[in-house]
């Protein structure tokens, strides 16, 4: 082992300027097509051949599949490799384009090999690999570009750098991993391997389409900027997406094209949730119900973690102190009183083979958890001790994990969860490399102790093809990335588990939580048909969002982690479209404490996805514990719910066509290089400006204004963005700063309510906030809430212009509430309500505010002149 540990170490200080001045290859045997090209790639000479053999001859393939989208694809013609699975990630159908229809082109150059993409409307050059030969060996393959000198890169996570990643020096590493207090320059809990570069010119994408690890590195020199991939296996697969050069939005929709569109969620699970590691029994749990109550904070959603099960064993409740019949009880009252619960689900079966304990009793007659090449289940150890892991390319995975959610999960019989929790589904495993003996592992770290191991299979295979030959070392590559626990298969799966398809996990390891997310939806959908469903993940890959949600994973209590969570925040639902993104409010890890609660508390009301959760080793940190914390809580969660439709109608829309939900400044001043680095300020939505305080322990904040007009969202008064800084005072701990962009209509609750049944039963008011040319517009979608595809649906479209307001709308689903007002914004001195006399209104002249009274049925079109 340690031969092997040094071998990797030593071959990943190899010279990035040796990697350079490798041969490369040579383009023959091109032939243009109607919709690209292709060709050989041949060997130029001697190969480097510093990872392994250089792959003799490689075979490149090069299509316009849109109009905004390039797909070059290079491999092994004589060798058949890993490619991520089409049942994992669906690729999109190529329209084949003609190459001079596309917004962007492929330049190559014969000998050495190399190839560009640009913008044809300019000719700009937004990927280059002159100078940098492409390196291709069994278990390497590099690509590098070239950069501008000040590159604006976003992306390329999950990681815990700023959103816009400095480009000196970074190496960025995906590779699923337990990451507790989520460290800098490490690799975490999910792999995206796309980025969108910004430019004053233009924003573009590039996605790699590979699950193997590696290390993305960013580097700066005297002579420029440049990204280069250091892949461990898989091939090199590249899609390249032309974006826009005034709209960075589209880029984020030809994303979403590409790997999915996000799932819709249900209404409910925008409203607050509140778990704990570390509730102790029942009546806790009950009791933080009842607080949450007492105290006026909306609690939609109540959680438990792995405290409620039996040995920490899943589909299981500890019969002593979360019993099934008060569990029912306190499920049964959350839902009479319009409320829902969520449980844990983690991937790590308990290992029990005396068939006492049924998850793994009927996983193992079905044969479902992952096997080592000898054949026999792979072992590790998470919470309840000595585990397995199902394998989620088995063709009989989906039936045992839906008939064990149908089963513990039964509405009647069983623990009735309205969505689900997944974690730990890196996979992670407490079990120390090489893990050769996890039963005195798991009894050394007190975990539930296993009993004794029985005999093996005696025909059980042991000479078995295993897939490993001289170029495959699966446990210790020679390219070893930057991962924090040395050896790959350190504190995670073995990554010498072969897969029911064949499938080696050192190839498919990155998909884990992804598999086990798509399984679990399924398993969902099965108990509830027809029913949207709210499932919160922690690992996740490429194309994630079109079944789940996450949250940022385990953070800490520190003003540091109330930051960073935006740039997370940014990362997943502006770049990699999964739009159902939190952090722990208030932090998981660490003691919080009243100050920084409050305000996590109102930075939280604007997560997409709001929870507050935090470790059993810390103190509670319920919003009630402390007034000022719940002053806030129900300050900002009433700012949240008037809101809640404009929210519920962006997911619609991102769902339609993948518009972000969240959206960084310089998606909307895409010119105003000063919004290019700010990550401590966002839209939630398409127009609510938020920008929390930064600083600990003050009550004033500076926050950037581009030159536009925005709206105070508690006074309505109009605030004139100048291109600079504005300081904002006497902030007090239970207040947020929130403006209103202009040029909206903003549809809103006229008040907030305790769960978000009641929330749909309360009138609306439209909010006018015109630009400087004295117009607006927004739009408002509505439907059941729940159902995967409503059979009827409203839509409203708001025009706003020349001080007359449109509403032109389909009123298929009936709303069942008044529109009690419109409030117009930035009024002149002398409002006049134009033919329509008889509606009564008011003038605030210091806020210049016009309120005009409807109160009439939202379910039809009109008209206002003002």
């Amino acid at each position: 082992m340690f031969t092997c540990w040094a071998k990797s170490e030593v071959a990943a200080n190899v010279d990035p300027s040796t990697l350079d001045n490798c041969v490369g290859y040579n383009a023959t045997d091109i032939e243009e097509k109607a919709n690209g090209l292709s060709a050989n790639l041949v060997l130029a000479g001697e190969g480097c051949n510093v990872y392994g053999d250089d792959i003799l001859k490689l075979s490149l393939n090069v299509v316009y599949e849109t109009d905004g989208r390039i797909h070059v694809k290079i491999v092994d013609p004589n060798h058949a490799r890993y490619e991520v699975p089409e049942a994992v990630l669906p690729r999109p159908q190529s329209q084949g384009v003609e190459p001079m229809e596309a917004n962007i082109g492929f330049n190559y150059t014969v000998a050495p090999f190399s190839f560009s993409i640009f913008r044809r409307s300019n000719n700009e050059i937004l990927f280059s690999t002159a100078s940098h030969p492409i390196i291709f060996e069994p278990q390497y393959l590099r690509v590098k570009t070239n950069l501008p000198a000040n590159p604006n890169i976003y992306g390329l996570g999950e990681h815990s750098q700023t959103f816009r990643i400095p480009p000196d020096n970074t190496v960025l590493t995906l590779w699923s991993r337990e990451s507790p207090f989520l460290p800098v320059g490490t690799s975490l809990y999910g792999n995206h391997p796309i980025y969108f570069e910004h430019r004053t010119t233009g924003t573009h994408g590039v996605f790699f389409l590979n699950s193997n690890g590696m290390d993305i590195k960013l580097n700066k020199t005297n002579t420029g900027a440049s990204l280069e991939y250091n892949a461990i296996g898989g091939i090199l697969d590249f899609y390249f997406l032309a974006g826009s050069e005034t709209d960075p939005t589209a880029v984020a929709k030809q994303y979403a094209e590409l790997v999915g569109l996000p799932a819709e969620v249900p209404y409910w699970s925008f409203g607050f949730h509140q778990c704990r590691y570390g509730y102790q029994n029942y009546i806790d749990v009950a009791a933080v119900v009842s607080n949450y109550s007492v105290a006026k904070i909306p609690l939609e959603t109540m959680w438990t973690d792995i405290d409620c099960m039996d040995r920490r064993r899943i589909f299981t409740v500890d019969l002593i102190y979360f019993p099934l019949n008060r569990m029912r009880e306190i499920v049964d009252y959350l839902h009479s009183n319009n409320q829902r619960y969520i449980m844990m689900t983690d991937p790590g079966i308990a290992y029990v083979p005396d068939g006492s304990y049924g998850p793994y009793a009927r996983g193992h007659d079905l044969g479902v958890f992952m096997k080592l090449p000898n054949g026999t289940e792979s072992l590790g150890i998470v919470w309840p001790g000595v585990t397995v892991w199902p394998d989620w390319f088995h063709p009989d995975v989906e039936e045992f994990w839906t008939k064990e959610f149908a089963t513990f999960y039964d509405s009647n019989t069983g623990v009735d969860i309205d969505g689900v929790w997944i974690d730990m589904n890196e996979p992670s495993n407490a079990c120390n490399y090489p893990c050769d003996n996890p039963f005195q592992q798991a009894k050394d770290q007190g975990l539930p102790p296993p009993r004794k191991s029985p005999a093996p299979d005696p025909n059980a295979p042991i000479f078995t093809n295993t897939n490993l030959t001289k170029r495959d070392d699966y446990l210790n590559p020679p390219y070893a990335i930057n991962d924090p626990y040395g050896p790959i298969a350190a504190h995670t799966g073995s990554t010498e588990i072969v897969h029911a398809n064949g499938l080696v996990e050192y190839n498919t390891h990155n998909l884990f939580g992804t598999m086990m997310s798509m399984t679990t939806r399924k398993a969902m959908e099965v108990r509830r048909p027809g029913k949207r469903t709210l499932i919160i993940t922690r690992s996740t890959f490429a194309g994630a969002g079109a079944h789940v949600g996450k949250w940022l994973g385990d953070n800490g209590s520190s003003w540091d982690f109330y930051l960073k969570s935006i740039a997370g925040m940014l990362g997943f639902a502006s770049v990699y479209q999964v739009p159902m993104i939190g952090s722990d409010i208030c932090g998981f890890n660490w003691d919080t404490n009243e100050k920084l609660c409050a305000r996590w508390a109102t930075l939280g009301a604007f997560y997409p996805f709001m929870r507050n959760h935090n470790a059993d080793d810390a103190i509670s940190q319920e919003f009630y514990r402390w007034p000022s914390v719940t002053a806030a809580a129900q300050n900002a969660i009433a700012m949240r719910y008037r809101l809640l439709d404009y929210l519920y109608t962006a997911f619609h829309q991102a769902h339609f066509d993948g518009t972000p939900v969240l959206h960084p400044l310089w998606f909307k001043y895409p010119k105003d290089t000063n919004t290019f680095g700010i990550d401590v300020q966002f839209f939630f939505g398409d127009s609510i400006l938020v920008s929390p305080v930064t600083t600990e322990n003050s009550m004033a904040v500076d926050i950037y204004l581009p030159k536009d007009i925005f709206y105070d969202f508690n006074t309505l008064a109009p605030v004139i963005g100048s291109g600079a800084t504005l300081r904002l005072d006497n902030i007090t701990y239970t207040q947020i700063p929130v403006h209103i962009k202009s040029g909206t209509v903003l549809p809103l609750r006229v008040e907030s309510q305790m769960t978000t049944t009641d929330l749909r039963k309360t009138d609306f008011e439209l909010i006018i906030a015109p630009d400087a040319n004295g117009q607006a517009k927004g739009q408002l979608y509505f439907d059941d809430g729940e159902s995967i595809v409503p059979e009827i649906v409203t839509t409203v479209d708001f025009m706003f212009s020349s001080g007359k307001l449109v509403v032109n709308g389909s009123y298929g689903y009936k709303l069942g509430v008044n529109l009690a007002r419109v409030r117009f914004l930035n009024v002149g001195s002398s409002p006049l309500i134009g033919t329509q006399s008889s509606l009564q209104w008011s003038y605030n002249a210091t806020n210049k505010v016009l309120d005009v009274t409807i109160n009439k049925p939202f379910d039809q079109d009109f008209t206002i002149q003002i």
